[in-house]
């Protein structure tokens, strides 16, 4: 095309024009011509390829190609034909000016790394549109993942425009950087902690989208919904939202309630006190009295026999209640409470099921359920919990026991001490 280079030029000066103003009046006629022919190029190329990714993605199976589709990978990848179009006819544009040939080529070099970087971008953001609706990896910190390869896109890309700005190797630039390497840990240390952090929550599984976490140090307590390079969202409870560094998940404490949620129950352990005063032990006719109950007849029926054998075998003197073994108020109502959560319909019965007395306080003593409801939903968590203990709030007077509950001359010897 060297032949039609100056061909305006020369027509300029036929016509009259001094001999500069004719080469700079050729430049802007073949930059014209030059612009015209890449926006007309990339139009059609945009055009072409985005109707055959969309034929394409209309006729397949899977999500992948729309994603690429919506994320305007097509369009990206169009702009390539202008752009080896413009690397092609450049120098036939301006090679009358070395020096703006030279910036001009600088600048396409330039759009060239960052088209490349437009490229990788959509491409990586359709993958994780794709990968977000795939079942296997919904709870997975997808958004992480592709971040963490964007950062690396970036760092490259950077790295390589001022490479060009400054006429250097890619490699003799980093070795450069290296140096400077302190300053960059400084600038981004917050980056690199959660680059870092970030690393070690996917490769460790430590947190997943959807898992329920309490950290109170920042006032967390609910659902995790976005796991990032930098922080971590979760949306509370409350419908509030709150936002957490990604690396205190790794540096700090915070509870997750994963293990939970994927056992067979949600744990109840609650406990009651007791007065210690109102403990005693059981006559017989308190111990008649006390078979009505049905979920304790046959205890009390067969405890009686094994009780009355011992006693006659080592020739007890019953005639003091306390001597030889006998049963109490507290631990007849222990059994009582033990066998109505056993055959309570809410609690799972393949996990433990206990009732057991703890120490003694200046409270009370007190009588801890431990068990685990079916149902680990929240609400009807709380509703299995409150109907069991209101049944046995209300049980314990069968039993003639008494709750711990701080009379008012109690506390007037409170407030006397405080004084």
């Amino acid at each position: 095309m060297s032949q039609y280079d100056h061909y305006f030029s020369n027509y300029f000066i036929e016509v009259g024009v001094s001999q500069p103003w004719a080469v700079f009046l050729n430049m802007l006629v073949l930059m014209f011509i030059l612009s015209a022919i890449i926006f007309i190029t990339d139009k059609i190329a945009v055009k072409i390829l985005k109707h055959i990714f969309s034929t394409f993605a209309s006729k397949t199976l899977t999500k992948l190609d729309d994603y690429l589709v919506v994320h305007k990978t097509p369009d990206n990848i169009a702009h390539l034909v202008p752009l080896v179009i413009t690397i092609k006819l450049y120098s036939f544009v301006f090679g009358d000016y070395p020096q703006l040939k030279v910036f001009v080529l600088l600048i396409i070099k330039l759009y060239a790394i960052l088209l490349i970087i437009f490229i990788v971008r959509s491409v990586l953001r359709s993958l994780e549109s794709h990968f977000k609706t795939l079942p296997r990896l919904k709870d997975k910190p997808i958004d992480s993942y592709i971040q963490i390869a964007m950062l690396f896109i970036w760092i490259i890309g950077v790295a390589s425009s001022l490479a060009v700005l400054i006429d250097l190797s890619l490699i003799d630039f980093f070795t450069t950087l290296g140096a400077a390497s302190a300053v960059l840990l400084l600038i981004f240390k917050d980056t690199i902690l959660g680059f870092v952090a970030s690393i070690q929550v996917a490769i460790n599984d430590t947190l997943r989208i959807g898992d329920w976490i309490t950290m109170d140090k920042y006032g967390a307590d609910g659902n995790v919904i976005e796991i990032n390079l930098s922080t971590i969202q979760v949306q509370n409870f409350d419908k509030t939202i709150t936002t957490i560094p990604t690396y205190a998940v790794i540096s700090e404490s915070f509870k997750n309630w994963r293990g939970m949620q994927a056992s067979g129950g949600r744990r109840i352990k609650r406990s009651i006190l007791i007065k210690s005063k109102s403990i005693h032990y059981l006559t017989d006719s308190e111990i008649e009295n006390l078979k009505k109950i049905q979920l304790i007849t046959n205890y009390l029926e067969n405890k009686q026999i094994e009780l009355k054998a011992y006693n006659t075998a080592h020739n007890i003197d019953k005639t003091v209640l306390i001597n030889g073994r006998n049963l109490t108020n507290l631990g007849v109502f222990r059994k009582y409470v033990q066998t109505y959560i056993e055959q309570h319909s809410a609690i799972n019965k393949d996990m433990h099921i206990m009732v057991r007395q703890l120490a003694p306080s200046p409270h009370g003593i007190p009588l801890e359920i431990y068990a685990f409801s079916s149902d680990k939903r929240w609400v009807n968590y709380e509703y299995i919990m409150s109907d069991i203990f209101d049944h046995i709030l209300s049980a314990i007077g069968y039993f003639d026991l008494k709750l711990f509950e701080m009379s008012p001359t109690d506390l007037n010897i409170t407030n006397n001490d405080q004084k």
